[in-house]
């Protein structure tokens, strides 16, 4: 550990005083020990389970070799799982993309009262907080074979299991997430340019896509991106939806390993779905470095006030919001429906039976859920805050390669993490499936990334002459890091940690692999009522998990808005 950072370099760096006076924050702090422990929590459960995956797809009788690569390659089925990932993985991202757009601009730059907007925004929010299962349920339940929707309509059984409902789920389960990316970046842009362009005689409608719509070019990279990684790496639409007439890498990943009992097999679907997952992180992560060039003016002044696209494309984007808002609404009532009624239908006598069987044989599920994701949420804060500080400001090659190993598990597929622990942790010396801690530190290690981003953006936005201050005066460098540090970046912090939670909660791709009889999630629960075609109870199962992720979210986020307002009125004092 020594070999990655020298001493001189911690006591001088390049850069004069200032980043000598932080240098010397840094290190009081005890960085060495902090580092030593951080990097072999790293390499134990990052780097040599990733190690262990590639070893078994590239290593057979001591002998580098690719020849069970390529015998995956020759399956016909395989190949067309790999063609079916991507083109998926395509699909959605242009049309989640488009949703995604369609809302910010709603939401961020059109007229529209107050309330219309905020009911608009959380319902576009609800796919975010529940279990990945939501859509594939109702919407099994509305358009699959005898569905409520084909019988309103009248037509004829047919069947859209396949790419068509499992394209249509993921978009609903996908499309908040690049509104959420779209949303900061409508927001930043200012409109005085195109202010101008309209005062040179350009129409609404050609100011928005030769003016608007390019500066917002890497916030859309970013989201198409963003979203087919996030396509490549579902495993639970698909596995429900997809079935044999679509199949995709990561459910054939799971059905190797759980059907055929295949690791090596497992192992080398997972490394085909690893290549372009990585590639897409790489390029979204390029994406985002560039953003703030693009859309950022750097002018200052008064703001002119947004324009819009013309009342025709902006007609169209708020019919296109309310219906989908209505759909979105109609299949969380249907989940909702399935739940208290005897057979949803069939026979819709009002019935609690179904929650009586989930509180009655699902509370060891739901009591091991909620252990679980208390035990990530302040572990995987705390980790987050500690490397983001460190890797934010302590420049150096080597905790550039930090950063970069803590977004490895983030940016890989669920179904490579799960396959990659179970290969690396089923075995003495480290044999910790059937237990707690590799569900937990799967969770952490996956999904702490985003914490570490949070703490970093915060970060930005602190002049590191309040800490030089406090240093001056005599504090030491932790009493600097706990008194005014950390204070300042609670808000990142407990945003970092809400997320957490809420995929502590609803996580399925990864620790599919790693429940046992000792401990089991709610997620999984919902799985083997969907797998026995026990639509009622899965619901059952989906309303208590959405409750819970709900009530939990709001408690963490008013804990960030209380705390962020005291900390502005502390500031304005």
């Amino acid at each position: 550990m020594a070999g990655l950072v020298s001493a001189p370099a911690l006591a001088t760096p390049p850069g004069g005083g200032d980043a000598a006076r932080t240098a010397s924050v840094t290190a009081s702090l005890g960085v060495y020990p902090i580092l030593g422990v951080i990097w072999l929590s790293l390499i134990i459960f990052v780097l040599y389970p990733l190690f262990e995956l590639l070893k078994l797809v590239f290593w057979q009788d001591g002998v580098l070799t690719f020849k069970p690569l390529m015998d995956l390659l020759e399956v016909p089925y395989n190949v067309k799982a790999l063609y079916n990932s991507l083109f998926l993985g395509a699909a959605v991202a242009v049309s989640g993309t488009f949703l995604g757009f369609c809302f910010a601009y709603f939401t961020v730059r059109m007229r529209a009262p107050f309330w219309l907007k905020w009911i608009i925004a959380t319902l576009t929010l609800l796919p975010l907080i529940s279990p990945p299962f939501t859509s594939a349920i109702s919407l099994s339940m509305v358009l699959g074979p005898n569905g409520m929707i084909l019988k309103m309509l009248g037509i004829p059984q047919i069947n859209l299991y396949g790419f068509w409902l499992t394209w249509t789920a993921e978009t609903l389960t996908y499309f908040p997430v690049a509104y959420l990316a779209l949303s900061a970046v409508l927001v930043s842009l200012d409109p005085s340019m195109e202010d101008a362009a309209l005062s040179l005689g350009s129409s609404p409608w050609r100011v928005f896509y030769t003016v608007t719509l390019p500066m917002t070019t890497p916030g859309l990279a970013n989201s198409l991106l963003l979203l087919f990684a996030n396509s490549l790496a579902d495993f639970a639409t698909p596995l429900v939806l997809a079935g044999t007439y679509f199949p995709v890498l990561p459910t054939q990943a799971y059905l190797q390993i759980t059907g055929l009992y295949d690791y090596r097999g497992g192992a080398g679907l997972s490394f085909l779905l690893l290549v372009p997952a990585l590639a897409a992180y790489l390029l979204q992560h390029y994406w985002v470095s560039r953003r703030s060039y693009v859309t950022i003016t750097g002018k200052s002044g008064a703001r002119s006030p947004v324009r819009g696209m013309g009342a025709i494309g902006e007609g169209f984007i708020f019919t296109l919001c309310l219906l989908l808002s209505a759909f979105v609404v109609l299949l969380y009532a249907i989940i909702l429906q399935a739940s208290l009624v005897k057979v949803f239908g069939v026979n819709h006598t009002f019935t609690l039976e179904h929650f009586e069987f989930v509180f009655r044989s699902g509370q060891k599920a739901i009591r091991d859920t909620l252990i679980i994701a208390a035990i990530v949420t302040p572990v995987g804060g705390l980790m987050a805050v500690i490397i983001g500080f460190i890797t934010f400001r302590w420049k150096s090659v080597a905790n550039m390669f930090l950063d970069f190993t803590c977004m490895l598990n983030y940016a890989l597929p669920g179904t490579v993490v799960g396959i990659a622990y179970v290969l690396a942790f089923n075995e003495e010396p480290l044999q910790l499936t059937n237990g707690l801690t590799i569900l937990v530190t799967a969770y952490i290690f996956r999904y702490f990334a985003a914490g570490i981003r949070s703490v970093v953006a915060s970060l930005h936005q602190i002049d590191k002459n309040i800490e030089e201050a406090s240093a001056s005066l005599g504090a030491s460098g932790t009493r600097t890091f706990f008194k005014i540090t950390l204070p300042l970046v609670i808000p990142a912090v407990l945003a970092g940690m809400r997320y957490l939670f809420i995929h502590s909660m609803t996580a399925i791709s990864a620790t599919i692999f790693l429940v046992s009889v000792n401990w089991t999630l709610l997620t999984t629960r919902i799985l083997e009522a969907m797998s026995g075609s026990e639509l009622a109870r899965a619901s059952a199962f989906s309303v208590v998990l959405i409750v819970l992720v709900f009530i939990s979210s709001g408690i963490m986020a008013y804990i960030v808005k209380t705390y962020s307002a005291r900390l502005a009125g502390a500031g304005e004092s």
